[in-house]
């Protein structure tokens, strides 16, 4: 009996390591002198640009057959753009592959007709890091901390995409459940263009990720005076000196409802900048972009490069981020119509 099972699992060792090299082969044939394209949904310079070229650099040596990777920025519609390329227009070759903003996912659970995708139904790659969402003002404000934003007499006015970001969502939220100010201008196509905007002094502050303001937006954390950028709200724990005494958001909200509200909302920043496939994508690519997408996540070179430019990684699956979204898909009904007031309704002719 135990050598008959022993000659079953070492036949099955045997099967599954030619069936592992039979795809290796078979990627090697597809791959081998073509180009991978990475279409980003936001402007070069910003968080998911940043991101996905230090990905992109590194990627093709895990592909067999090491194809060529090239990034496009597909701006609009805070990403919606390009998510629903990615989702009807993309060929589902394995060639192309999108790195659009996951909290679209929730816009469309909650009814945003623009969004003509099923989150369920993409090819989920992975994802380099869990968010962090946080709050920053300028210093030509004069405020420094959430006590002083909550004092202030005047609207503020932050810098934001369009409904699903994290620039237009959160802001909205806080006014929700905090009782801040804030006037949320959106339009802006990305947080490169926000970052120029808040220079200039068009806007006073915006919302969005640390894991891309703690390095895409250095130079102004840096600054001195007006030109200053100051954080003064987080969700997430991080060791950086701007942020880590900063008030969690989840402390700061009183009251149940307004807890789970932002908690439901929360659930999209357990991947942020994910890398997904078109619906129809051969399981089998998908899995050969998986595995060098895991590979480049331990790459001893990619790290010390994130590193260098303070890219924090916390690396998910494809599989954790499937989990992800059909949560997102299944938000409660109580908690979407606490978040429906995020969707963009029509304009009465």
């Amino acid at each position: 009996m135990k050598k008959g099972t022993l000659y079953l699992f070492s036949l099955a060792v045997v099967f599954a390591f030619l069936a592992s090299a039979s795809s290796s082969a078979l990627g090697a044939e597809f791959y081998k002198n073509k180009t991978i394209r990475f279409v980003v949904g936001y402007s070069p310079g910003g968080g998911y640009d940043t991101y996905t070229r230090a990905v992109a650099r590194h990627m093709g040596k895990y592909i067999p057959g090491n194809p060529t990777p090239i990034v496009q920025n597909m701006t609009g519609g805070g990403s919606l753009i390009a998510a629903n390329y990615i989702y009807n227009r993309a060929k589902p070759d394995g060639l192309t592959v999108g790195n659009w903003n996951g909290g679209l996912i929730l816009q469309k659970t909650l009814g945003e007709k623009k969004a003509r995708f099923e989150g369920d139904k993409f090819g989920w790659v992975g994802a380099p890091v869990k968010g962090l969402p946080a709050c920053a003002i300028m210093g030509f404000t004069g405020l420094k901390t959430l006590e002083d934003v909550m004092k202030y007499g005047k609207r503020l006015k932050m810098g934001a995409t369009r409904a699903g970001s994290t620039t237009d969502d959160l802001p909205k939220i806080l006014n929700k459940t905090l009782g801040t100010n804030f006037d949320v201008i959106s339009g802006y196509r990305g947080t490169a263009t926000i970052r120029i905007a808040m220079q200039k002094g068009e806007i006073d502050g915006a919302c969005w990720g640390w894991e891309s303001m703690g390095v895409t937006a250095r130079a102004m954390l840096d600054a001195k005076g007006d030109e200053k950028l100051i954080p003064f709200l987080i969700q997430g724990k991080d060791n950086s000196p701007e942020v880590r005494n900063l008030p969690q958001v989840t402390n700061v909200i009183k009251g149940k409802d307004n807890l789970s509200t932002f908690n439901a909302w929360m659930a999209t920043y357990q991947f942020q900048r994910p890398i997904s496939l078109p619906p129809g994508t051969p399981k089998s690519r998908l899995n050969i972009l998986r595995k060098a997408y895991a590979a480049v996540m331990k790459d001893p070179q990619f790290l010390a490069e994130a590193k260098k430019s303070k890219l924090i990684i916390n690396y998910v699956s494809g599989p954790e981020i499937e989990k992800y979204v059909h949560q997102i898909m299944n938000t409660p009904a109580k908690a979407k119509e606490a978040l429906s007031f995020l969707v963009r309704k029509k304009k009465k002719k």
